[in-house]
């Protein structure tokens, strides 16, 4: 109930009925407390009522984040008194909303006070990675900015339970200085930490060795944050100290802002590439010693560090784990699913629950229900007969280099665009990148766009784990791939050969994966562009309207929402 919340509903077999992001339906990124429309979402679609809910757990337990966050800062209040305050009244009054929600939640329930159930946020993102995995047996590491008043926790799962094994307290978080970090290079923080990652990639990790001085304070330890390069107390924003600066070689202060900011500033890139690698180096030296110590051959990720792909990638080419699994909704929203699991298994004896092969729970319409707010809004529209010529006009429209829409079956659970809420064109159509940033996207030049294609061709094409499926990884460019897109302007490509790739399957998603064997027909590859359908500072569409509204304010070409096509002329 903090920031990102969410809403799942697990039923009576451990089964995920339906899930969403209360951002997501009140159209806002920014949304935090009791995820009352999610919660209605839910129970709607399972047609039921508090009184026929077991369980209602709460990815949180603020007592004991209060009891963490004054312990860490009373342990900084002689190194700075005024900061420290600041903190205590701010975990304070975060304490008295959590406890709040909590006492209006229970209201809403009913019923007796041990319905209601909290546990560790950590153990949240632990069980969303495991329990989401296929694996009987595995490290689970959960990584985070500060969950619960921490920074991560390492546990073995086994079977139906998860043995935390160690903490990391806060503020030894790489997630937190990823923040800072991205505050230092002009970007929101706590809202544009992806915009740091995927600048990483243009440029030279020329200060990586000041950031592993900064990340490397303890032998064979979690990270630990190096206090020298930090203010008194880790305060201000950003919390860098002189001799930070000094070693980037810029004064401190607001100069260094002007000096560092800027999109074509090559100190900024050659920053956000330095932290990226050293992350990198970091984190998979750290998961090898655990690798090591405890005997595991698989491993599984959550918490939002883990949303970084660039990341997730250098630790699987780093790793010498046989297998890993990545919760693709590994920031917030994916401890409502942990949660929700951690309950299922409170009562002995219960199978396991079944791995996560999609991630389509949320809002689905009918025909009927998108026709009714077409001719609501008197949207012109065409209405395909079968599939078949749904399919053959949609890739008429990609071949002839036009964006469309596609709403189709249920929404994501979780940030990412994997084929039902998707905005699709051909990457081998003239200034597609371009008219996607410029006329749709509305965003940097810099960040990539993915790449869908059939499970059947990826080997072809590319070298990539089976996280591709969530698009939680990077692939590799086969030679072969790199000559289709060898044309000027083209950058779905990195220099190092990277590729964002969404793998489909023809189970999780029929409709796209004929899409796109149908596209193999007409054009050089089975691929299509694949990025969110949006407008730009919004979550992903959920129903009819907003698709239609989004497709109107935007310079997409056409709509496919169900079985109706929308064109502009």
């Amino acid at each position: 109930m903090g920031h990102d919340p969410a809403a799942a509903l697990i039923d009576g077999q451990g089964a995920i009925v339906a899930a969403i992001e209360e951002g997501k339906l009140e159209r806002t990124r920014s949304f935090g407390g009791i995820p009352r429309a999610a919660i209605r979402f839910c129970m709607e679609r399972a047609r039921i009522r508090w009184q026929d809910v077991e369980r209602v757990a709460i990815a949180s337990e603020p007592n004991r984040a209060f009891l963490r966050k004054t312990l860490y800062r009373t342990r900084l209040a002689p190194f700075a008194p005024i900061s420290s305050a600041y903190y205590l009244t701010k975990a304070l009054g975060e304490l008295g909303r959590e406890l709040n929600n909590s006492r209006i939640l229970r209201e809403m329930v009913g019923g007796t006070a041990d319905r209601v159930i909290h546990f560790d946020h950590h153990l949240c993102h632990a069980a969303s990675a495991f329990f989401g995995s296929a694996l009987e047996k595995a490290l689970v590491v959960s990584l985070d900015n500060q969950g619960d008043g921490r920074a991560g926790l390492v546990g073995l799962g086994e079977g139906t339970r998860i043995r935390e094994l160690s903490s990391i307290p806060f503020p030894n978080s790489i997630a937190w200085l990823f923040t800072q970090v991205t505050s230092l290079l002009g970007f929101s923080n706590n809202a544009s930490e992806h915009k740091t990652q995927w600048l990483s990639l243009s440029g030279e990790p020329v200060y990586t060795e000041l950031f592993l001085k900064i990340l490397r304070c303890g032998p064979n330890g979690p990270p630990q944050m190096n206090r020298k390069y930090f203010k008194r107390g880790f305060a201000g924003n950003p919390p860098f100290s002189g001799e930070f600066y000094r070693r980037l070689g810029i004064p401190q202060g607001t100069l260094a802002e002007s000096v560092i900011q800027g999109p074509d500033n090559a100190l900024r890139r050659n920053i956000a590439s330095s932290f990226e690698k050293a992350c990198e180096i970091v984190l998979s030296e750290w998961l090898e010693f655990l690798r090591g110590r405890t005997g595991s051959k698989h491993l599984c990720l959550a918490g939002g560090l883990f949303l970084n792909p660039l990341l997730v990638a250098a630790i699987e080419r780093q790793s010498a784990f046989e297998e890993i699994f990545v919760q693709p909704a590994a920031g917030n929203e994916g401890t409502a699913l942990g949660v929700g699991w951690l309950a299922w298994h409170k009562t002995p004896g219960r199978a396991r629950v079944a791995p996560m092969k999609g991630s389509y729970w949320g809002p689905a319409f009918a025909n009927v229900e998108i026709k009714q707010v077409l001719d609501n809004c008197k949207a012109p529209y065409r209405w395909f007969d079968s599939e078949d010529r749904q399919i053959d006009e949609t890739v008429q429209l990609l071949t002839a280099g036009k964006i469309v829409a596609w709403f189709q079956g249920a929404a994501e659970f979780g940030p990412r665009a994997l084929g039902h809420r998707s905005l699709f064109a051909s990457p081998w159509a003239e200034y597609v990148q371009e008219n996607l940033n410029d006329f749709v996207k509305h965003r940097e030049s810099f960040r990539p766009f993915a790449l869908s294609i059939p499970e059947e061709d990826c080997a072809e094409y590319f070298e990539c784990s089976a996280n591709a499926r969530f698009m939680t990884t990077m692939a590799r460019a086969r030679e072969k791939t790199r000559k289709l897109f060898e044309a000027p302007g083209s950058s779905f490509i990195s220099k190092e050969g990277f590729v964002r790739l969404h793998v489909v399957s023809r189970e999780s998603n029929p409709l796209l994966w004929t899409l796109l064997k149908r596209m193999d027909e007409k054009g050089p590859a089975p691929m299509l562009v694949n990025t969110s359908f949006n407008l730009f500072g919004e979550p992903l569409v959920v129903n009819p309207r907003d698709a239609l509204r989004s497709y109107y304010c935007s310079g997409v070409d056409a709509l496919v929402a169900g079985s109706f096509l929308l064109t502009k002329r």
